[in-house]
């Protein structure tokens, strides 16, 4: 499969993953996130941007556990007070799973079973 975006083809498998992480840009992430149906704010461009960079820093997806601590910790609560909270706000932002649906706007490879736990 593939998406065009700017003039330009950029391949992605079945699910919608982009196949070379190289080919990531804004506008690719705005094409997935119109294609997940989903209006981009700028709290999905910061956590687009902190997936990218957690990638990047750990060699590993975040997982919505740490998504959670992250968050919980911006919220300065304890991770047990914010989780139940913190998990309802990410499940609406990213509707579909925030684990698997960021990933993929963030042009990053489909997470593994073991890298959403």
């Amino acid at each position: 499969m593939a998406i065009e975006v700017g003039g330009r083809t950029v391949e992605t498998d079945e699910e919608g993953y982009l196949k070379d992480i190289g080919d990531w840009s804004e506008a690719v992430a705005t094409s997935i996130a119109q294609a997940e149906k989903l209006d981009m704010t700028e709290t999905h461009w910061g956590l687009v941007e902190a997936a990218r960079e957690f990638y990047h820093d750990r060699g590993r997806h975040p997982s919505t556990h740490d998504l959670v601590a992250v968050l919980s910790h911006h919220l300065i609560k304890k991770h047990g007070e914010a989780r139940h909270e913190v998990d309802r706000y990410l499940y609406k932002l990213f509707p579909y799973g925030p684990d698997k649906q960021l990933a993929k706007i963030a042009g990053l490879p489909k997470p593994l079973p073991a890298d959403t736990e």
